[in-house]
């Protein structure tokens, strides 16, 4: 007999082919199963005369099978199952959304943090300026966190050291985003000199801090603690710890003893956290920044103005020195600062532009002071004027260059090369103050010269010569009058002709004298006694100077 379930080929064929195929699915299944549930005995049912054939998308006729108790499988219905949703794969909308998705370090609930929230979220203002100025470089530290697998909260690091901004100095001198102090700073490659400091570079202050948050949290096991010794210093941090073992207590961030700065430090970074979290929560509003690139990085390979970047960026230099606080002068220089950052649309406008620029790249290069000379001199020497000279270097008044410095100067026929990289890594602008001179006459002796009363009183012939108007060698009459402008700290005798062991005893002939005759027992009394005061006026020295390093720590 026909199961009423199935129908003739002819009128309901999408019938058919839809049991036909669950039919064949079921017995794949079975067979690929070892046929465990099948009994061993049963064996495949050869349709009959009175069965309908079951025949194939291509007509061919196939077999009929049925399970154990003679049931054919067309007779066996689909279960329906209800499968459970699969987890989204998108991308966060925002970087918002990325950085709360991170977020890995335990909580801290207490009142410090409570305090530290209510600060924020009433200066709705300056969670406004600092999310803003964040936009710039906050998805690139994003990208390096991820990158080294370390939690989202250190992100926002820079909220609390300068509310990211990279310019920001400290009163203790720490600089940058993440605040790098000089020693620290130079313990982790970041170069500090007089054409750059790379305590305020997006890319390599970024890479100095996550480099350090690691070592301090490799050596402490706990990124609260990590934290306290990014604020306090390492050795602080570790001192306390070993104070809290000898006295058998706890060693936690919240255990050991610290200055109030570093207590609030952590509660300060879990406030932002939780604002950045449940921003409606604080009626705090966050700007929108997208969930992709900022910059891009641009190689260079010659030394550029960077007036001529912006205009062939086609950005201000304002937003181009945002992305690249660490230059202090107005060219970059190549070998020391190979890659500048931009605007990611702008790097292709400058690169198209770059391509196709005639003309010279830099009108600035660097000179090293041969010698120890005024600023008035060196700007002499470069072809500039003296105030120009001090604004481009930042040369405060009344000091001189040392021999070594190097300063930014104009490019002319002699000096037109690029900056090459030791003194692009290594400038260093040494200043010493200038002398103050006085104007003094003095008289000429018995034979002199003008060359050899100048030596005689340390200054340059050149210039006793132009003071008075005189040849170099020229011979001066016993008792002329000669004009010399001398330190102030120099003294006409000190710098005379009779050693100073004659001055000090014409002096005691004159002093003897006006007491008496003196006698060879007065004089040697006299010469003990000028010993005995100069040998202790070196022991009082000796000791003070013990006591002194006594106080040093």
């Amino acid at each position: 007999m026909t199961p009423s379930c199935v129908s003739p080929l002819g009128s309901h064929r999408p019938a058919l082919l839809s049991r036909w195929r669950v039919a064949a699915a079921l017995a794949l299944g079975l067979f690929l199963a070892g046929c465990a549930t099948v009994d061993t005995g049963s064996t495949a049912h050869a349709p009959s005369a009175n069965e309908p054939a079951t025949r194939a998308p291509n007509g061919q006729r196939l077999p009929s099978y049925r399970l154990p108790g003679n049931i054919p499988l067309s007779d066996i219905g689909v279960a329906s199952t209800s499968v459970p949703p699969v987890a989204s794969l998108a991308a966060p909308a925002d970087l918002w959304e990325r950085i709360r998705r991170g977020f890995a370090m335990t909580d801290l609930d207490s009142d410090l943090v409570r305090d530290q929230e209510r600060w924020y979220a009433t200066r709705p203002d300056y969670i406004q300026r600092m999310t803003e100025r964040s936009s710039r470089y906050l998805f690139h530290i994003v990208e390096e966190i991820e990158r080294r697998n370390m939690p989202m909260e250190l992100a926002l690091l820079p909220f609390i050291e300068s509310a990211f901004n990279p310019q920001a100095v400290s009163s203790a001198r720490a600089a940058g985003m993440w605040q790098f102090m000089p020693a620290t700073g130079q313990s982790f490659d970041l170069k500090q000199n007089a054409f750059r400091d790379d305590r305020r570079d997006v890319l390599a202050s970024t890479r100095a801090a996550l480099d350090y948050l690691q070592q301090l949290h490799r050596r402490f096991g706990d990124w609260h603690l990590a934290l306290a010794a990014y604020n306090w210093g390492q050795g602080n941090v570790n001192r306390a710890i070993t104070n809290n073992q000898r006295q058998g207590l706890p060693t936690g961030y919240l255990d050991i003893n610290m200055p109030l700065e570093t207590r609030t430090y952590v509660p300060k970074l879990q406030a932002v956290k939780n604002i950045m979290a449940r921003p409606q929560a604080y009626n705090a509003t966050l700007p929108l920044i997208g969930n992709h690139p900022f910059f891009d990085t641009v190689t260079l390979d010659r030394d550029i103005d960077v007036a001529l970047i912006a205009r062939l960026a086609e950005v201000s230099e304002a937003d181009f020195r945002a992305l690249n606080p660490s230059l202090k002068q107005p060219v970059v220089m190549a070998a020391g600062t190979p890659n500048i950052l931009l605007p990611w649309d702008n790097a292709v406008i400058f690169q198209n532009k770059l391509q196709t620029h005639t003309g010279p790249l830099a009108s600035w290069t660097a000179w090293v002071v041969p010698s120890t000379m005024t600023v008035a001199q060196a700007a002499e020497r470069v072809g500039m004027s003296e105030s120009e000279l001090r604004d481009v270097n930042n040369i405060p008044p009344r000091m001189s260059l040392r021999a070594g410095s190097s300063l930014l100067v104009p490019r002319t026929g002699q000096r037109n090369s690029d900056v090459p990289l030791h003194v692009a890594d290594n400038a260093q602008l040494n200043l010493q103050p200038e002398m103050v001179l006085r104007r003094s006459v003095v008289k000429a002796r018995k034979g002199d010269n003008l060359a050899r009363l100048a030596q005689r009183y340390g200054v340059s012939a050149v210039s006793v010569a132009g003071w008075n108007k005189l040849a170099v060698n020229a011979a001066l009459k016993p008792g002329q009058r000669v004009t010399l402008m001398l330190p102030k700290q120099v003294s006409l005798a000190a710098t005379g002709s009779t050693p100073a062991k004659k001055v000090a005893a014409s002096a005691t002939r004159k002093v003897a004298k006006s007491a008496g005759r003196p006698t060879k027992a007065k004089a040697v009394a006299s010469k003990k006694t000028t010993k005995s005061v100069a040998t202790s006026g070196a022991k009082t020295r000796v000791a003070s100077s013990a006591r002194t390093d006594k106080k040093q720590p």
